[in-house]
């Protein structure tokens, strides 16, 4: 997106490398597969697809709102994100594995049903959200949201959809100025738990064990998808809370349980924001031991 953003390819890069670590050696591998137009347009129209492919600069980059540009590869690596999240629920809903980590960028949770925003163009969680539901059959999904901002976009699309369950944890008042705990779909499937700037470890926990959990498991989903991201790291400089990268694993043993209570284990996690490069490479390593049952 352009020299000295904060969405940069080396988010990715030490994202891979701290994966490489010898711990990790027995994880499945894959590279993400590109979404089809199908898995696309199960979330946003049809003119809004063809809209990113359209904008898609040849050479150099091109602005579509204040935080989100394109560069000649940036259609291709959105359609990838989203593949990821599609073929993750493949593996997971399919049997092969219980979970999986989506290791991609562009990230997805601020993208509206036909909005671009905030580095987001596809919304990756609801693609793998209505991919499950189309393929699988899966009545009830819930989306858990541990950003330090807000996924407005994954809350206006399911605003009116009873079969999914929304839970967001994030820091308030910030970008994009949405989550407030008034906020709560019209079937009273969103479920909003906003923190304040310094918060930190004990505040995140306890937002997470006494609002969302309970709301989960009144829900009882089929699966759960994590937009998991690692921007509330204290090193981040896009948030203000302090959380550390044990409280990344506490968040992701607490969702097990709950995915091996209602769900067979499935949990699908998606990697959303996290800016410090340090902060991000040591939280994501934390959430994938967590996952890997470490």
């Amino acid at each position: 997106m352009g020299e000295g953003h904060p969405e940069r390819p080396d988010r990715y890069r030490v994202v891979e490398r701290a994966l490489e670590a010898e711990s990790f050696q027995l994880l499945a591998r894959d590279q993400a597969p590109r979404a089809s137009h199908e898995m696309l347009t199960r979330v946003h129209p049809e003119d809004y697809v063809k809209g990113i492919e359209a904008a898609t600069p040849v050479s150099g980059r091109r602005r579509l709102d204040q935080d989100t540009m394109m560069s000649a590869g940036s259609f291709e690596a959105a359609l990838r994100s989203a593949g990821g999240a599609a073929f993750a629920i493949d593996e997971v809903m399919g049997g092969k594995v219980s979970n999986a980590f989506v290791a991609t960028r562009p990230p997805g949770h601020h993208a509206e049903l036909a909005t671009t925003m905030g580095f987001c163009f596809f919304n990756n969680a609801a693609v793998a959200a209505r991919h499950a539901q189309a393929a699988y059959g899966a009545q009830r999904v819930a989306i858990v949201d541990f950003d330090v901002h807000h996924g407005n976009g994954t809350q206006h699309i399911f605003w009116a959809d009873k079969s999914v369950l929304y839970a967001s944890t994030h820091e308030m008042p910030l970008y994009p100025g949405t989550g407030a705990r008034a906020e709560r779909g019209e079937h009273d499937q969103i479920v909003n738990a906003p923190l304040s700037a310094g918060d930190g470890g004990d505040t995140f926990r306890e937002a997470i064990e006494s609002v969302i959990i309970p709301r989960i498991e009144n829900f009882a989903p089929d699966l759960i998808i994590i937009s998991a991201g690692f921007d509330g790291h204290y090193r981040d400089p896009l948030g203000n809370l302090q959380l550390r990268e044990e409280d990344f694993a506490w968040a992701t043993r607490a969702l097990m349980r709950l995915a091996d209570r209602h769900c067979h284990g499935r949990i699908v996690s998606l990697l959303e924001g996290g800016y410090d490069l340090l902060g991000l490479s040591r939280s994501v390593a934390a959430h994938v031991q967590a996952l890997m049952g470490n």
